[in-house]
């Protein structure tokens, strides 16, 4: 399986506007009080309303691992964003410092300020559809995309999370009516010591108890980590929640 080994060793140079191939969409970095990159994709048409990817980087990532992310998911089919996190993480000897989304009331706040400014941003520069906004994320960040996803489930049209546990804190299912409406992607790694196959089949049995809508790929071998398939497999479902095609309830 093709991994993202060095998926969190981003280039953390100063703000600029630049190519990431050939091929890609331009990605821009905007600094200030909350850091974002943004994504245009490949031949980008004004007239068209783009579906919006808002990527949420796992522990030790920042808003540029998008640059990363862009181009094994889709270069043509996303207007893509990403915040950066609340939290620094400090760094380790031979490692880069990054941030992440600690899931306290303060930071959750503060997170979901963050994800909505950036939704905001993105729609002001680029024509971006309403109905077709997605959230996604690895490890901490899915945790948080499914967290912002049940607390505003009228506002996303899917949520996807690699790795990422279901939050259990401050009831994220009160909304569960309107929550039942969103559809679920759970992305795995079948050797994941971070979020092993157990807790997986507990988070599935509670979608399935709450009559929630859950794809769930697993995928072997393959860790704590994000691979090339994932992000692959992330488009494939997307498409299917944008063409109308209804996702399947489970996949291994």
């Amino acid at each position: 399986m093709n991994r993202l080994d060095t998926l969190n060793s981003l280039d953390l140079t100063p703000n600029r506007t630049r190519q990431v191939g050939a091929e890609s969409g331009v990605l821009s970095t905007v600094r200030g009080s909350a850091p974002h990159t943004l994504f245009t994709p490949l031949h980008y048409e004004a007239n068209y309303a783009y579906p919006l990817l808002v990527w949420l980087h796992g522990p030790g990532g920042d808003e540029r691992q998008l640059k990363r992310i862009m181009p094994h998911v889709s270069l043509r089919n996303y207007v893509g964003i990403a915040p950066r996190g609340t939290s620094r993480v400090t760094a380790s000897r031979g490692e880069q410092g990054g941030y992440d989304w600690p899931q306290t009331h303060q930071d959750y706040v503060q997170a979901e300020g963050r994800v909505f400014d950036a939704i905001q941003a993105a729609s002001l520069q680029l024509n971006i559809s309403p109905t077709r906004i997605f959230l996604a994320g690895f490890d901490t960040g899915g945790t948080l995309a499914l967290r912002l996803a049940m607390a505003h489930p009228t506002q996303f049209a899917g949520v996807l999370s690699l790795g990422g546990r279901f939050p259990t804190a401050r009831a994220p299912l009160s909304r569960l009516n309107h929550a039942r409406q969103v559809p679920l992607f759970l992305a795995t790694g079948c050797d994941s010591t971070e979020y092993p196959p157990e807790d997986v089949c507990a988070d599935l049995r509670l979608f399935h108890a709450a009559g929630m809508s859950v794809a769930l790929r697993q995928y072997q071998p393959c860790g704590h980590e994000i691979s090339t398939v994932m992000l692959a497999d992330m488009d494939r479902w997307m498409m299917e929640q944008i063409n109308g095609v209804p996702a399947t309830a489970e996949q291994t």
